[in-house]
């Protein structure tokens, strides 16, 4: 009797453990009860301290600002860490660059089970990619993650290799995936940063972008109704939010990409690796006022050109080509990588400008010939160098050129003498 007692007591425990075990891979596991009234108060408690470094919880951070491709503030932005979840942003993408969105989807026996955060798929149900990409980015389903993985390419491994080759595409280096959910595998990690660059590229996709800012949507399972709602938290509850991604694994901590637009600005913000749900909300609240109100965008094109102007009105006479048909010399810039840069409000002042032209030169010299450069700093960081090309070809004088220009000097000496 006791035997069976204690065999009975085990597996119960046994069974109560691996539930736990499934249930901790669920991005929505916490999900506040009370979110709008929590929000607030997180937003009331940040607002506070907006104008220092954000102190967060996460491991890993960055603030990513969008039309400048440039790192506004990291944490541990470069280090590899596991993603979770949030690997369904490329996930998403690798499926809406090759598959139809209107292709039926069977539910396959692999897809049905598999575990943590599900859309309750079962083996035989018939969908559609469209509505298993909601499934996938709102409801976090692992299930209709593996499904489309299958309907792609066969099989999870083949479409793995599809995501790490859409990975080297990008140029990101420090990625690699092993699975389009994201469950804990040591070989499956990403940075901050790299995240950064996919979710910026994923945004680019209008289908993939309005999918990840739908609050919540009736998707149809064998031609069934099913409303589904977004595991963003911050979706509808902060100003400016506009989409991207929940994750969570016991190895990876509680992860969120987070878009956000204000004003015209749009910003990608991402936190790894943090200890509950509530820290990564706050964290990712942080960051965006942080952001927000601490930023601006500084039009460097514009100076640059301005400044330019302004020095060839004093220094352009003083460039000398020896033997030239004639000096009449016009330049032009080359391509200014970053035309508009995010810096903090008080840091215009700390950009400079540093004009090098070479002054002396024997034609005779050719279109596109580069005679100097723009240096451009932000205190002693060099962020952009521009070329100073000769926007014409200087040719060289001729024997013509030299006998109607001794012929001019010789007819002025005799007028000069005449009126002598």
């Amino acid at each position: 009797m006791f035997k069976k007692i204690l065999v009975t007591t085990i597996l119960v425990i046994s069974l109560v453990y691996s539930t736990n075990i499934n249930m901790v891979f669920a991005d929505d596991i916490d999900e506040l009860d009370d979110i709008d009234e929590e929000i607030n108060e997180i937003s009331i408690e940040t607002a506070g301290d907006v104008t220092n470094e954000p102190k967060i919880n996460a491991r890993a951070a960055i603030i990513f600002d969008r039309a400048t491709k440039e790192v506004m503030w990291g944490k541990n932005e470069n280090t590899k860490k596991a993603m979770a979840s949030t690997t369904k942003i490329m996930t998403a993408i690798v499926v809406l660059e090759n598959c139809n969105l209107n292709d039926e989807v069977i539910i396959s026996k692999k897809a049905a089970g598999t575990g943590g955060s599900r859309l309750k798929l079962n083996t035989g149900d018939k969908t559609t990619v469209n509505d298993l990409l909601y499934g996938l980015m709102l409801k976090s389903g692992n299930d209709a993650a593996v499904a489309l993985a299958e309907h792609t390419s066969g099989s999870v491994e083949e479409f793995a290799n599809l995501m790490n080759n859409k990975a080297k595409e990008l140029g990101l280096k420090n990625t690699n995936f092993v699975t389009p959910h994201g469950l804990d595998n040591e070989n499956h990690y990403t940075t901050a940063y790299e995240l950064a660059l996919l979710t910026d590229y994923a945004l680019n996709n209008e289908t993939f972008k309005n999918i990840v800012n739908t609050k919540s949507i009736t998707i149809h399972i064998n031609g069934n109704p099913r409303i589904i709602g977004n595991t963003n938290e911050l979706l509808g509850n902060l100003e400016g939010v506009n989409g991207v991604k929940t994750g969570f694994t016991n190895n990876a901590g509680r992860c969120l990409v987070i878009s956000c637009t204000r004003d015209g600005n749009q910003i990608i913000t991402i936190v790894l690796g943090c200890d509950t749900k509530k820290q990564r909300t706050q964290d990712s609240i942080k960051l965006i006022e942080y952001a927000f109100k601490n930023y601006m965008r500084i039009n460097l094109e514009e100076k640059i050109e301005s400044e330019f102007e302004n020095w060839k009105q004093i220094n352009l006479n003083r460039i000398y080509i020896n033997k030239a048909e004639n000096n009449h010399i016009e330049l032009k810039l080359g391509d200014i990588d970053k035309k508009i840069i995010p810096a903090k409000n008080n840091e215009e002042k700390d950009i400079g400008l540093e004009i090098n032209v070479l002054y002396n030169f024997e034609a005779p010299v050719e279109k596109d010939t580069k005679i100097g450069n723009i240096v451009v700093k932000k205190k002693e960081e060099i962020i952009e160098t521009i070329d100073i090309k000769l926007a014409k070809t200087i040719e060289k004088k001729n024997i013509l050129s030299y006998f109607i220009e001794l012929l001019t000097f010789y007819n002025n000496f005799i007028i000069i003498n005449m009126l002598a």
